[in-house]
């Protein structure tokens, strides 16, 4: 830990409140003082060393639509002269600020593999309610008709069919272990062929398309990376088989959107289940919406009751490690610099 007189920590008033006493004690033998954002002004250097953004002063926003919170606490960091440090709640660190950040040789810390459970849980509701037809039955109860799944509408067996599972960080390890759990012969994707317990098989993203027509599923875990920006396009969607389902836990630009919806529409896909996509809130207008056997959710498939506590833990364990001097957990420079899982 830098020697400084007093350390500054940027919260929101809602996290000194859940956190304060616990980062007080990991810090009794420094100098230090908890900074509400919510009593900053809108501009001016706020002398802030360490941030911790929680998800309380994120709330609804997007990439591409910010709260006047977050947009707040923000211009806080970017205005913090002395900022050295700052934890996210967030898994990834991919929205613009952070590359600015790591430029200027701040520390950005994500919380990278706490949502992997309610991610992969999501994930695998996905493929679950696909393949049971779900939407299907969905819509008949909206009509309030009995429509059992038979003859030409009852669904394939799951058991024995192939999922590719692109990313092997502990969201996709853990999809690739409840897959498997099911009866899937799972192919898992990342940067090598390191054997992974949950899939009968390891390819690399170099040898996504070879694999691509063997897909009844292909889901998506990948952090967006330029090795993973639009990755799936029309050239890689052409390659699944007829009647194959996608899923998206990742990032919206992993996918091109228009292109996704064209497969959809023509029926060369069968389905997709999706909690991201390119740019957030999905637009009123989107096929996407209305189209049949296309799931839609609002990036919700990491939340949960106990995030925010999870979270707050692993803050406080790399403040301990600050003060010690140890490297921190999830370091994002560290993350950026190094291929995806």
């Amino acid at each position: 830990m830098p020697s400084i007189s007093a350390l500054r920590l940027l919260m929101s008033r809602d996290a000194i409140d859940r956190f304060g006493p616990a980062v007080s004690a990991r810090l009794v033998s420094v100098p230090h003082q908890l900074v509400a954002r919510e009593s900053l002004a809108e501009s001016g250097d706020a002398e802030i060393d360490i941030a911790f953004l929680t998800k309380d002063v994120s709330g609804r926003s997007t990439k591409t639509d910010l709260s006047a919170p977050l947009a707040h606490f923000f211009e806080l960091l970017r205005q913090s002269v002395r900022l050295k440090w700052v934890h996210t709640h967030s898994a990834g660190a991919d929205r613009p600020i952070y590359p600015q950040l790591i430029g200027r040789g701040v520390t950005v810390t994500t919380s990278s593999g706490l949502t992997a459970d309610t991610v992969a849980q999501s994930a695998v509701g996905g493929v679950l309610a696909l393949a049971r037809r779900f939407p299907l039955l969905q819509e008949a109860q909206r009509r309030r008709s009995w429509e059992p799944l038979i003859d030409g509408r009852a669904p394939r067996d799951l058991k024995g069919q192939v999922a590719v599972v692109v990313g092997l960080g502990p969201i996709g390890r853990e999809i690739a272990r409840l897959l498997t759990a099911i009866g899937l012969h799972v192919i898992g994707v990342r940067t090598s062929t390191t054997a992974d317990p949950g899939c009968a098989e390891t390819v690399t993203f170099a040898d996504l398309p070879a694999n691509a027509p063997r897909a009844d599923w292909l889901l998506l875990a990948c952090p967006l990376t330029d090795l993973t920006r639009q990755l799936v396009d029309a050239a890689m969607l052409s390659r699944l088989p007829r009647g194959a389902y996608l899923i998206n836990v990742a990032r919206g630009e992993v996918v091109v959107e228009q292109e996704l919806v064209a497969a959809l529409q023509q029926g060369r896909l069968a389905g997709a289940f999706l909690d991201v996509f390119e740019i957030e809130p999905l637009a009123a207008d989107s096929p996407l919406w209305t189209l049949p056997n296309v799931m839609v959710t609002p990036h919700t498939a990491s939340h949960s009751v106990g995030y925010y506590t999870r979270v707050g833990e692993l803050f406080l364990d790399n403040l301990s490690r600050w003060v010690d001097g140890k490297a921190l957990v999830n370091d994002a420079t560290r993350y950026r610099q190094s291929a995806p899982g």
